[in-house]
């Protein structure tokens, strides 16, 4: 599924969005082994949020899910709000940075 970053996430280790927002933008929780696809340069890191889950972190970037993407490869939530975004591999937070939606 499509990741998306919250440009409301500025600080690094926290995350901006919870309850109604996390509702919507559900996090993208840690599982044992982190690791980044091959060929994606960067780091992956945990944020420890106020319910207890671990939430995924590339670059420092925490990372969510958009409730409206049904299927891989959907990109609906690109813009939503005008404060969420694609992430793209090389990614920084604070950077804004996004991919190109592609099929």
């Amino acid at each position: 599924m499509t990741l998306y970053l919250f440009t409301n996430d500025t600080v690094a280790g926290k995350s901006a969005c919870y309850d109604k927002c996390a509702e919507n933008w559900p996090v993208l929780v840690a599982g044992e082994n982190l690791l980044l696809p091959v060929g994606v340069q960067g780091t992956l890191g945990t944020i420890d949020r106020t319910d207890g889950t671990k939430q995924v972190m590339y670059n420092d970037i925490p990372l969510s899910y958009w409730v409206k993407d049904a299927a891989p490869g959907e990109t609906t939530g690109q813009g939503v709000g005008d404060v969420w975004l694609i992430v793209a591999p090389g990614a920084t937070l604070g950077g804004g940075a996004t991919a190109t939606p592609t099929s």
